[in-house]
């Protein structure tokens, strides 16, 4: 069922520790057990399983339960070991699994939602469930009573949700790529604000009640750092996967956000350097460094007897420039851009080394990762992959 890895330590490296072969279906969420080595996993084989590791050092499942439909989603409460699981056909079981991690007893079942659940939260603070769907509908639930709060209509259906227990602003971000702020109440929910930066959906969202900053990742590979508390307005694009961002975590005690991807991208993030909101792109009728017409700009072309040319934008001032006038490539770390980009020739002249200098760690999972959870405790993190692997990593070499 599960292999236990012993690899030789490599110096800032996340450290594999083992392997759990989970089924012959996807693992939709999994998650590690505080304070135990054990995971527990749902999936599309309609199963919850609690997997603890044995003195063999491999990972055999202790609870193997039957749900009655796909597992799509679900919340993991350590305190109170309440596991909130949400499925296919809209509704949320409660369970509340023993203290030795061998069963899991049915406490509650809420009949929240019309079609597939996308995510579930217990706020502990407030005793409610928060589910959502794609019905494109929220629902908020007492946990103690089963009893439905309050419900609201999304435009788009939602994949990820984040609550702020200070404020009880929920954050809610949806399949056009947009992010909602949401007040609630106990019976009531009023709209704070909304607010979009990607051209993809959004894929993951991750809330610092710390910082007040919310990290929003997408289909388009990249991930938004929105200031909220600072009421600035600041959005910081960041850029270093080649494909959709799967999970988003945030190490407050060292200030670095933890990335993955559908790419196996795992990706160290330094959130202590001072980073710089990328520039609006400029609109113009031709080049702003040789003033050649662009290909739209028929009075100029006939005026100059010049063929009109393609236009780019410079991601570092934003200006619009032909091709000549950008013909090169640049990393630009503090703007967010770990990979090379197009950048017009004055300001690639003027980049120094240091602004070049990366922001971020790469590393490869060697699976194309659909989930991600990290505990904190112990710095590890869980990825789980479309090859059905579970991977347990030690993160301590690079989260430091």
């Amino acid at each position: 069922m599960a292999a236990e890895i012993r690899p030789r330590a490599q110096a800032r490296k996340p450290v594999l520790l083992s392997k759990i072969e989970t089924s012959q279906e996807l693992v939709t969420t999994a998650v590690i057990i505080p304070k135990e080595d054990g995971v527990i996993s749902v999936s599309d084989d309609r199963t919850i399983r609690v997997w603890l590791k044995r003195d063999s050092g491999q990972y055999w499942p202790s609870v193997y339960h039957s749900m009655p439909v796909s597992c799509s989603c679900m919340s993991f409460n350590p305190e109170t070991r309440r596991l909130s699981v949400g499925m296919d056909n809209g509704v949320v079981l409660d369970f509340i699994v023993s203290e030795d991690y061998n069963k899991i007893t049915p406490a509650h079942t809420y009949q929240a939602h019309g079609s597939r659940v996308t995510a579930v939260l217990f706020v502990l603070e407030m005793e409610w469930l928060l589910t959502a769907a794609q019905d494109r509908s929220i629902c908020w639930h007492c946990t103690e009573s089963g009893q439905l709060l309050g419900t609201h209509r999304t435009a788009a259906w939602v994949t990820g949700l984040q609550f702020d227990v200070e404020t009880r602003h929920v954050f809610v971000g949806d399949q056009s790529g947009q992010v909602t702020i949401l007040k609630l109440d106990q019976n009531t929910c009023s709209l704070v604000t909304t607010f979009k930066g990607h051209t993809g959906s959004v894929t993951a969202l991750c809330w610092d009640a710390m910082q007040r900053v919310l990290f929003s990742g997408s289909s388009d590979h990249s991930i938004i750092m929105w200031d909220i508390g600072g009421r600035k307005g600041t959005a910081i694009e960041m850029q270093g996967h080649n494909d959709r961002v799967q999970g988003l975590c945030y190490a407050p005690h060292t200030r670095q956000l933890i990335s993955c991807g559908s790419d196996g991208g795992i990706v160290i993030w330094d959130m202590e350097v001072e980073r710089q909101e990328t520039p609006e792109w400029l609109d113009s009728d031709s080049c702003q460094k040789c003033e050649q017409p662009f290909f739209w700009n028929f009075k100029q072309m006939w005026d100059s007897k010049k063929i009109g040319l393609r236009q780019h934008h410079c991601r570092r001032c934003g200006q619009a420039v032909c091709g000549k006038c950008s013909s090169r490539r640049s990393t630009i770390p503090l703007m967010g851009f770990e990979f090379p980009v197009r950048v017009c020739d004055s300001c690639c002249d003027s980049i120094t080394e240091q602004e070049r200098a990366p922001t971020a760690t790469f590393h490869d999972s060697k699976h194309g990762i659909v989930h991600m959870h990290y505990e904190p405790t112990r710095s590890w993190l869980l990825t789980s992959g479309t090859d059905r692997v579970v991977k347990l990593w030690d993160m301590n070499p690079v989260i430091s």
